[in-house]
């Protein structure tokens, strides 16, 4: 098989998934690939993503390696025979791949839960407070190239409204539904929204108000997908410098404990409806 450039971070997912297969059974990249019949150049360039690997091949490696995990394989050749090219293809050589990723990312996920603090949830939000937000960064984007991300967010919405979505829980904090990321109006649009979409089956938004005692998780925007199984979870962490994903055992605890910590701090989902209301008065 050719070898991948730039491989995308699903790809990359999958080599990690196989390393981690062969770490666990004791054996180094040599000794496997002998056993599977290839060599330590190739099984190197499949570990990184850099070159798929066949059903056969991939199950070959699975036995070799002892792995018991059934539907943890099945999922791994799942993802090895994606052939279909996401909608996010057509944004590739335009926006930025972590952009492309974290769509595939949020399309592949069976569940969705996150955490803001400084900003309303990407998936929330609405067309001019985006553009307000893009528009903000250093160095400014052009206009065609505001144009251009402002679409893909847009876009990147949709995958909450398809056939069979993934849930999706939203945990915000009261900082990000008060900050005025552009006027009054847009904040008003945007407020409307949140209330909308925290009414559709499979939706949930709870808000962490400013006088919730001993919250001190304000800075840490979190966003975790569960895979089809607990394995293949991530956690996505956007950061000034750019994102980061998580796939470790231990950091996807972490997460999820962090996560389920933010939530205990929120008010129930009828409650932060109520109270997003009274910040919709006040503006």
């Amino acid at each position: 098989m050719a070898v991948r450039s730039q491989p995308t971070a699903r790809q990359v997912r999958l080599g990690i998934e196989l390393r981690k297969m062969r770490e666990a059974a004791g054996l180094t990249a040599r000794e496997a690939a002998e056993r599977v019949g290839t060599t330590s150049a190739q099984m190197s360039h499949v570990e990184a993503g850099r070159t798929g690997v066949s059903e056969e091949r991939l199950r070959g490696m699975a036995t070799y390696y002892a792995c018991l995990d059934d539907a943890l394989i099945d999922e791994l050749v799942a993802m090895a025979a994606e052939r279909d090219k996401g909608w996010w293809e057509e944004h590739r050589g335009t926006l930025a791949h972590a952009a492309l990723d974290l769509a595939e990312l949020e399309h592949r996920s069976r569940r969705l839960r996150t955490f803001q603090g400084v900003y309303i949830p990407g998936l929330l939000q609405v067309e001019n407070y985006t553009r307000a937000l893009m528009a903000y960064g250093v160095p400014q984007p052009s206009t065609r190239q505001l144009d251009a991300l402002v679409a893909f967010r847009m876009r990147r919405r949709e995958v909450l409204e398809g056939e069979s979505p993934p849930a999706y829980e939203a945990v915000v904090h009261e900082a990000a539904l008060r900050t005025l990321v552009a006027d009054r109006e847009v904040a008003r649009q945007q407020l409307a929204f949140v209330l909308e979409q925290g009414e559709r089956s499979g939706i949930t938004v709870r808000v962490v108000p400013f006088d919730a005692e001993g919250f001190g998780g304000v800075g840490t925007p979190v966003l975790y997908a569960y895979g089809p199984v607990p394995r293949l979870d991530t956690v996505h962490i956007d950061v000034p410098h750019g994102p980061i994903l998580l796939d470790a055992e231990s950091q996807l605890a972490r997460y999820r404990v962090f996560l389920d910590k933010a939530l205990a701090f929120s008010l129930s989902a009828e409650r932060s409806q109520e109270f997003i209301h009274t910040i919709m008065r006040q503006l």
